[in-house]
This record gives structure tokens, sequence and C-alpha cells, in this order.
């Protein structure tokens, strides 16, 4: 696989991630997920060349990091682990949670060091400055290769890169949610900050599988998400016409041109579309293979001006900064 830089500290990583939040939070049935299908998921990401494994002390909350660090073992060698703190109960970017998530996240995930370690989301009632500070001593102790901040701003992120040099940002992008672009990118490219999308496959929408929302079981993330209600459901479901014409004209699946889409955007960002089946990995990972023309582009780039309804409610649409 391609490999891709994350920021200029070093970090180097292939050029689709695995996002692994699904395999035990959020979405589906929590009686569907396989613990054993789920570690073979991951090894076979393994052995098709991703290296990035994301996680995150909230994805259970804990049960996802120990999950991971199952499925690694005696693969440290070939794994970049990222997981992120702060989120469990609200925000707490306090540098005395920095410091505590860090050590019980090793020792889920069974490692001596965090490749890749993000702040989940900026606390209002912390400076950033505090809380990358802390961040930084547990560069300098060895416990943490890289930092990270998620769903972050361009004043953050510059205050941030000041204290110690930021190696990723990780924000929700895809063909139906492109608030990054105007502002975030290109401060990132300024500074030399790499970026993980999340949701490249618009949590699932993009791959044509969604009808409505019966579709998810009552405790699924995405009923709480506005784009998902049946009105603009219905809106949307235009948008997945194109997609599919242009999937047909590759003879690829809408996921994989959604995700040819987010890798076409520039060799400085990294998706991580998150799967619990290794099926729908290797599906996944062909989108690398795909090339699109410019009239594909032209086409898919005009499907963000026609999506309806906003990506979070607006209680959780506060913890963003765009």
């Amino acid at each position: 696989m391609e490999q891709r830089k994350l920021g200029n500290q070093g970090l180097s990583v292939g050029a689709i991630g695995l996002g692994c939040m699904g395999m035990s939070h959020a979405y589906g049935n929590p009686q569907d997920r396989s613990e054993a299908e789920s570690i073979a998921t991951i090894h076979r990401a393994l052995d098709l060349g991703v290296t990035l494994l994301d996680t995150a002390e909230v994805y259970g909350p804990y049960t996802n990091e120990e999950l991971v660090g199952k499925a690694i073992r005696g693969r440290r060698e070939k794994v970049v682990i990222a997981t992120k703190f702060g989120l469990v109960g609200g925000s707490d970017g306090s540098p005395a949670k920095a410091k505590q998530v860090a050590e019980e996240s090793l020792k889920r995930l069974g490692v001596d060091t965090l490749d890749l370690y993000y702040l989940h989301r900026k606390d209002p009632k912390v400076p950033i400055e505090e809380t990358v500070g802390a961040m930084k001593e547990l560069v300098e102790a060895g416990k943490v290769r890289f930092l990270g901040l998620s769903e972050v701003g361009p004043e953050t992120l510059r205050r941030a890169h000041k204290i110690h040099p930021i190696s990723a940002l990780q924000s929700e992008y895809s063909l139906w949610e492109r608030g990054v672009e105007p502002e975030i990118l290109p401060t990132l490219r300024e500074l030399g900050i790499g970026f993980v999308p999340f949701s490249p496959l618009g949590r699932g929408y993009l791959t044509g599988a969604f009808k409505d929302l019966s579709t998810f079981p009552e405790d699924d993330f995405r009923r709480n998400l506005p784009r998902f209600n049946d009105e603009n459901t219905a809106r949307n479901l235009k948008l997945l016409e194109v997609l599919k014409g242009v999937a047909a004209r590759h003879r690829a699946t809408p996921a994989q041109i959604a995700l040819a889409w987010v890798l076409a955007q520039g060799d400085d960002l990294v998706p991580i579309p998150g799967t619990k089946r290794r099926t729908y990995l290797e599906e996944n990972l062909n989108a690398a293979d795909l090339k699109l023309t410019h009239a594909d582009m032209a086409e898919l780039n005009a499907l963000a001006a026609r999506v309806s309804g906003e990506r979070y409610p607006p209680s959780m649409m506060q913890s963003i900064e765009r």
C-alpha cells in the first residue's frame, strides 16, 4: 500500500487506515458484533498493508482499546496505534486527565508507547496550551510518539502547534461533509499537519446500504443525527443516484468511489473507514486503486451543495470548531 506522511515529525502510515470504533461502540446491534471477526478483520488489514489503527478511550468505553490490544499481540511492529482521551463523561482536557488516560490506554492496549495520541474534543474550560503542554510531557517521557487533535479549528491548531508540533488533525470529511475545506484544510497545509478524515463513507450512508431509520437498531448512534432522519434521508437519496452512476462507470461500489474521492484530495490525508467485517475491509482497500477522471470529480464535487440536514444535533455541534 502507498505510504503517506502525517505531519513533518516522521509519522508515516498506509494510505488507508482502519477505524475500529464500530467493533465495540455506537453503530449496529451489539449482538451482531463478533470479537473473533473483528480481530480477524484487524489481522487481514495488517496483512494487506494497513498500518494505522484508530481507537479511543470512549469507544465502549474502554473495551475497544482492549480489543485492539488483543488483535495486535505479536504484530506490534506493523502497527501505528492512534487513540484519544478526554471524552468519557464529557470533555476533559486537563493535564491530569491527559496523563491518566495515557497510562490507562497503554495498559489496555498492552503496549509501551502510544504512536499517536489525540485530544478527542477541546475542553472549553482548559486552555489548549495547558492540555498540549501535558501531552508534550508524555512525548518527552517516551510514552507517546506523536500528538494529534480532533475537531478543532484554525486558532486552536495554531496555539497548540506552538507548544508542540501537532502531527495530525482528525475530523469528519467526506463527499457529504466538507466543512473543513474553507479554513481548516488550508491551515493544516500551512502548518504541515496531516489530516485523518473519519466517517469518509458518511457513517455508512455513502455505501448505498441505508434505506431509512428502521435499518438501525434502537440504540444506534445515527438515530440521533439530523442528516439521517426520514425527511433528510428522502432528499439525500438523490446524492446516492449520482454516486451509483459514477460507480457503475468504474465497475466499482459507491463506497469505493466515495473513498477514492477522499484519497484524491491530497497525499497529506489518510481516511479511516470503519468496518468490523473482512468483506467490507477488502472492498474499502480496493478503492486505493481507483483513478477518478476530471469529469467524475466535477460530478462528485457538486454533491456537497445538495446535502440535506446537519451532521450533528445542536448540542453536539457546540463541541466542535468549524
